[in-house]
C-alpha cells in the first residue's frame, strides 16, 4: 500500500513539473522571458550578466606623445564608452624620453592606474614580477573581453604567462614589421651618393649632410628609442640579434641569442659571437660620433628622429614598418623622396614579432579591473573604436575613398592633419580591421609588401623569463647598461676595446654570469616543452 501511495505521489509531482515546463507558468510570459537557450530558469543566477550600473573613470597610460587632435578623439571615444559600458577614459602618455624612468614610477607610486601599455620590450616581465599588474585568467577574460578572446590565438595568452599566470592581454594581430631607417633620397641624389643597401654604407651620405645641410644633424638621436638603434642596426649586419632575453630592453646589456641559430645557444653581450659584432658596430659609431654626425647629447633629447625628419632636422629617421608610414606620407606631401633601409640579419631575415610585442595590462592598483577589461575589449576589437584610435574622426581626419582606402578630407594634408595614422600609441588594436592608406608612396608600399618574405619565427618567441631568482642582478645590470653601455651605443668612448673591457668587468661584478646560468636553465626547459 505504501509503495502504491509513493508511486502515486511521484507520478502527480512529475505531471505538475511537466505541465509547468510546457505552459511556461500561468502568467502568460513568452518562453524567452522565462529562460534562455541553455534552459536556465529566469530566477537562476546568470554569471554572464555584468553590473555596470556604477559609472567609472578609467586612468590609462600609453607611450609616446598624444596627437594634437586627441582631445576631440577621446571625447568621441568617451561618448561611446559611456553608452557601451558606463565608463570613460582619462588618457595619459609617457613620452619616449621618459619611458625608462617614468614607466616603473607610475606603477610603483600607488597612483590609481587602470590600464597601461606593456610589451616584452617595455618592462613586461620586470613589472609583472614586481606585482605591478593584475593577475588574469581565461575565465575572467572570456567574461569581460569576449570579442578579443574570440580573435586571440590561445598561444598568445599562453606566451604571456609567468609561473602559469598571464598578466597582460597581447594583441590578436602581431605586427608584420621590420626595423627600418629612412634617408633623404633627394639629398642622396643631389650629392651624388650611390644607392645604399646596408646601414654601414651610410658614411658618405652622413658626411654630405654634415658638410652641406647646416640645419640638419645627420644622426639626431633621442634618448630612448633612437639611442641604441643605429648600434643595433649595425650589429644585425653581423649577427641575428634582437634584444636581451633577460630584460627585453633594447637599451640594456644582457643575455641574447642568434635567432638564425636553431640550437638556441645563449651568450652575453660581451661574449662571442656577439662581441665581434658589437665591436664592429661600436667602432662604426665611434667614427661617426668623432666626425660630428651624431648629436652631442642624445641623453637630453626627447624628440625622436622620425618626428623631425621631414622638417629637415635629422638626416636619418629610425622606426619600424608601421610607425614610419605617416612619415613617408608627410615627406611625400612636401615633395621629399625617401629611401627605406630594412634591417636584416646576415642571411637576410627579419625576426617575426612575438605575441607580447604589443599589449595592455590592468594595473594591480586598479579599483575597477573588470571594467578596465571591458574597455580594453572595445579598444582592441570594436571597429568603431579601432578606427577612432587609428585614424581619428571620419570627415575631419580621414575619409573612406571610392576604392575603399583611407584618404584625407578636402583641405587636410598629412602635414596639417591633427591625427596622423598610427600616431596615437594604440598599436595593440586588431590591425586586420584596418584599410590601406590611399597616400602611401610607392617606396613604402614596396617595403611593406617585401617584409613578409623576410620574416622567420624566433626560437624563443614564446619564452618568458622568470627573473625572480636574479632580480637583484638584473637591476644591477640595468645600472651598468646606462653608465657604461649607452656611451658605446652612440660612439662616445675614447677607445672601443678599452670600453668593452670595462663594460665586461662591470657586468661580471653586477652578476651577469648568474643571470646567464638561470636563463640557460629556463630556456632548456622551454625547448623541451615545445619539441
Amino acid at each position: 500500500m505504501k509503495k502504491k501511495v509513493n508511486v502515486a505521489i511521484m507520478t502527480l509531482m512529475m505531471s505538475m513539473l511537466v505541465l509547468s515546463a510546457c505552459s511556461g507558468g500561468s502568467n502568460g510570459n513568452k518562453p524567452s522571458e522565462t529562460g534562455n537557450a541553455s534552459g536556465t530558469p529566469s530566477n537562476a543566477v546568470d554569471n554572464s550578466v555584468i553590473d555596470n550600473s556604477k559609472e567609472v573613470k578609467l586612468k590609462m597610460y600609453l607611450l609616446g606623445d598624444a596627437p594634437k587632435g586627441m582631445p576631440d578623439v577621446i571625447a568621441e571615444i568617451n561618448k561611446k564608452m559611456k553608452e557601451d559600458i558606463n565608463a570613460t577614459l582619462d588618457l595619459n602618455y609617457i613620452g619616449w624620453g621618459e619611458v625608462q624612468s617614468k614607466y616603473p614610477l607610475v606603477l610603483a607610486s600607488g597612483e590609481d592606474v587602470d590600464i597601461i601599455f606593456t610589451a616584452d620590450w617595455n618592462f613586461y616581465v620586470q613589472e609583472a614580477m614586481k606585482g605591478a599588474f593584475h593577475e588574469l585568467d581565461a575565465d575572467m577574460l572570456n567574461k569581460y573581453m569576449p570579442k578579443h578572446m574570440a580573435k586571440l590565438d590561445p598561444a598568445g595568452l599562453k606566451s604571456a604567462e609567468i609561473n602559469g599566470i598571464p598578466y597582460m592581454v597581447p594583441t590578436s594581430t602581431p605586427d608584420r614589421k621590420a626595423s627600418v631607417a629612412l634617408i633623404r633620397r633627394d639629398l642622396r641624389e643631389k650629392y651624388n651618393i650611390p644607392a645604399v643597401e646596408k646601414f654601414s654604407e651610410l658614411g658618405p651620405y652622413l658626411e654630405a649632410i654634415k658638410k652641406n645641410e647646416k640645419d640638419m644633424i645627420p644622426l639626431n638621436l633621442d634618448s630612448q628609442f633612437d639611442l641604441p638603434s643605429p648600434f643595433l642596426y649595425l650589429t644585425n649586419e653581423k649577427i641575428a640579434y634582437t634584444q636581451p632575453l633577460d630584460s627585453g630592453n633594447p637599451m640594456a646589456q644582457g643575455i641574447g641569442y642568434d635567432f638564425e641559430d636553431t640550437s638556441g645557444k645563449l651568450f652575453t653581450t660581451v661574449e662571442e659571437p656577439f662581441l665581434t659584432a658589437g665591436k664592429f658596430a661600436a667602432n662604426t659609431m665611434k667614427e661617426w660620433y668623432d666626425k660630428g654626425y651624431v648629436n652631442k647629447n642624445p641623453y637630453a633629447n626627447k624628440t625622436r628622429s622620425k618626428d623631425n625628419f621631414c622638417e629637415g632636422k635629422s638626416g636619418v629617421a629610425f622606426g619600424n614598418t608601421l610607425d614610419v608610414a605617416a612619415v613617408t606620407e608627410n615627406c611625400a606631401a612636401k615633395g621629399i623622396e625617401v629611401d627605406i633601409l630594412t634591417t636584416v640579419s646576415p642571411q637576410g631575415h627579419v625576426p617575426q614579432n612575438t605575441w607580447l610585442n604589443n599589449g595592455l595590462a590592468v594595473a594591480a592598483s586598479s579599483e575597477n579591473p573588470e571594467r578596465a577589461l571591458q574597455a580594453m575589449d572595445l579598444l582592441m576589437q570594436d571597429p568603431a573604436y579601432v578606427y577612432l584610435t587609428s585614424f581619428g574622426i571620419e570627415g575631419k581626419n580621414y575619409v573612406i575613398t571610392a576604392d575603399d582606402k583611407i584618404g584625407l578630407p578636402e583641405g587636410v594634408t598629412s602635414e596639417n592633419n591633427t591625427f596622423p595614422a598610427d600616431a596615437s600609441g594604440f598599436w595593440f588594436v586588431n590591425k586586420d580591421l584596418l584599410k590601406p592608406m590611399a597616400n602611401w608612396p610607392q617606396s613604402y608600399i614596396d617595403h611593406r609588401n617585401s617584409v613578409g618574405d623576410k620574416m622567420i619565427p624566433q626560437l624563443y618567441g614564446g619564452f618568458t623569463f622568470n627573473s625572480e631568482n636574479v632580480k637583484a642582478q638584473i637591476a644591477n645590470i640595468a645600472n651598468v647598461s646606462t653608465q657604461y653601455g649607452s656611451p658605446i651605443f652612440v660612439g662616445a668612448v675614447k677607445n672601443v676595446d678599452d670600453a668593452y673591457v670595462e663594460l665586461a668587468n662591470k657586468l661580471k661584478a653586477a652578476g651577469i654570469d648568474k643571470v646567464k646560468a638561470e636563463l640557460e636553465k629556463q630556456t632548456q626547459e622551454y625547448l623541451k616543452s615545445v619539441q
